[in-house]
């Protein structure tokens, strides 16, 4: 077992697969049964979505991916936690929940219970479909949250309508997401083209890591409140702050407010090396988060040689050393 100060990343909503999860189930009965758990609190048919279909918009659901996505997360984090001692844990996103199953700061249970009402509650935050999201590439954060602030000015002095643009996810210093009223997001498209950036509307049914998740993020919070939060046994890096959270009820506080929150996915993997983290591990499908680690500590910047390891499947936890 290596001895590399290690953080384990768990992904988020993106990260689903046709198949996923199904060579760790069918190997362990534990696994088995706690897919079984996500269908019967879930009331999905997850495994038939995910195992039997082809339809990646079914996939793409967010209320099938979440509970599926970290039954995924967990049963692999299970299965390679006997190869790894973790100095601390992360999610993006949805992913945070697995990180704090694998810490035991949540039992897996309540885990998929919380997953699975949040992803009926995301569902449903947006009937009226105002709320949209953007992916923003090849341009740096600063000139965005100037965009922003123009924006919210422009809309204020035209309209006062109430607009909303927030930058929802800082994933690398050139990929960031922002999220808001739909006008606010198309408002910000052009602008983002004039400073030689790339803007890509994102298929999603409402404006995620936005204050337009409010009213779903108090019913979510009626739920954490009835969980039992434990004490992690080692720190879980919130996505609210960036930092260290190392007791259960700073946990529980930060959960409640993650819906609304942007994801501060830069500050969290440059801090975990100001930290004194070396290497990094990411549990589940698609090895997304692994792929951002490197842009970001070139920016800090970090010249010394890190790991970074990607551990998606069955093969991956048997290869793994």
């Amino acid at each position: 077992m290596s001895t590399v100060p290690t953080a384990v990343l768990f992904p988020g909503q993106g990260s689903q697969e046709p198949g996923m999860g199904r060579d760790v189930a069918e190997a362990s009965k534990e696994a088995m049964e706690l897919w079984k758990k996500a269908e019967q609190i879930s009331g999905l048919p997850l495994r038939a979505v995910y195992w039997e279909s082809d339809d990646a918009a079914l996939m793409a659901d967010t209320k099938h991916l979440q509970p599926a996505l970290t039954v995924v997360n967990v049963t692999l984090w299970q299965t390679l936690s006997g190869k790894l001692s973790p100095a601390c844990a992360a999610g993006h996103s949805l992913g945070e929940y697995s990180a704090l199953a694998a810490a035991g700061a949540l039992s897996p249970e309540s885990t998929l219970e919380l997953v699975s009402l949040r992803g009926k509650l995301m569902a449903d935050a947006d009937p009226d479909g105002k709320g949209g999201m953007a992916a923003i590439l090849k341009l740096n954060r600063e000139v965005i949250q100037q965009h922003i602030h123009l924006i919210d000015h422009a809309k204020a002095a035209a309209e006062a309508t109430g607009e909303i643009l927030i930058v929802a996810n800082h994933n690398t210093p050139a990929q960031f997401v922002i999220s808001g009223t739909k006008a606010a997001v198309e408002a910000a498209l052009p602008l983002v083209k004039e400073k030689k950036g790339r803007a890509v509307p994102l298929p999603v049914s409402g404006a995620f890591h936005s204050p337009l998740m409010d009213t779903a993020a108090q019913e979510l919070a009626k739920a954490l409140n009835k969980m039992t939060w434990s004490r992690p046994r080692f720190p879980v890096y919130s996505k609210v702050t960036g930092k260290a959270v190392t007791d259960g009820e700073s946990l529980h506080e930060l959960a409640t407010v993650q819906m609304i929150s942007s994801v501060l996915w830069i500050d969290t993997i440059a801090n975990q090396w100001h930290d004194g983290i070396r290497s990094w591990v990411e549990v589940g499908p698609k090895g997304t988060l692994s792929r951002m680690v490197k842009p970001i500590l070139d920016a800090v910047p970090v010249e010394e040689e890190v790991a970074i390891t990607a551990v998606g499947s069955l093969e991956g936890v048997n290869a793994f050393a």
